[in-house]
């Protein structure tokens, strides 16, 4: 029988790193919540609250009055509106050398984007789509609006 309190912390602390990257690596983390925001990871939907990691591929869709601000870890910064869904579908970064990729998509609603350091050292890296075009990065700032869209 193992008794977690005889436990090193650093025995324990790596069992749980270990299980976090099993479960995917983090590629940014939720900041701000108002109102009714969710995660849809796989066939799984979490609540979005503030500190809760972002893996790729995770959608993050917002109710009726509701936003939602998320960071990356480059220090991208996206704020998506009301009723809107976006989805992180890849997201790859080098903290030493600032290197990456990076694609976002804006399914439906707003995203207002502040471009991290990605996006300073390899724009052509970096893209946001939307149903109907893709958008290359080529400013620091800006917001994309999509009418209707859909879930897919």
């Amino acid at each position: 029988m193992i008794h977690l309190n005889r436990l090193p912390l650093a025995v324990l602390l790596g069992a749980l790193v270990g299980a976090n990257a099993l479960a995917g690596e983090q590629v940014g983390m939720v900041k701000t919540v108002r109102g009714q925001v969710s995660i849809e990871r796989g066939s799984e939907r979490m609540p979005a609250i503030v500190g809760v990691p972002l893996q790729q591929n995770d959608r993050v869709r917002t109710g009726d009055n509701a936003s939602v601000g998320v960071t990356l870890r480059d220090n991208t910064l996206l704020s998506a509106g009301p009723r809107s869904l976006i989805v992180i579908d890849k997201f790859a970064y080098d903290s030493t050398t600032n290197v990456g990729a990076m694609s976002v998509g804006i399914r439906r609603g707003t995203l207002a984007v502040a471009t991290g350091k990605i996006a300073k050292a390899t724009p052509e890296s970096v893209d946001f789509h939307t149903p109907t075009s893709v958008l290359g990065v080529r400013g620091t700032e800006f917001v994309v609006e999509v009418d209707g869209g859909s879930d897919e």
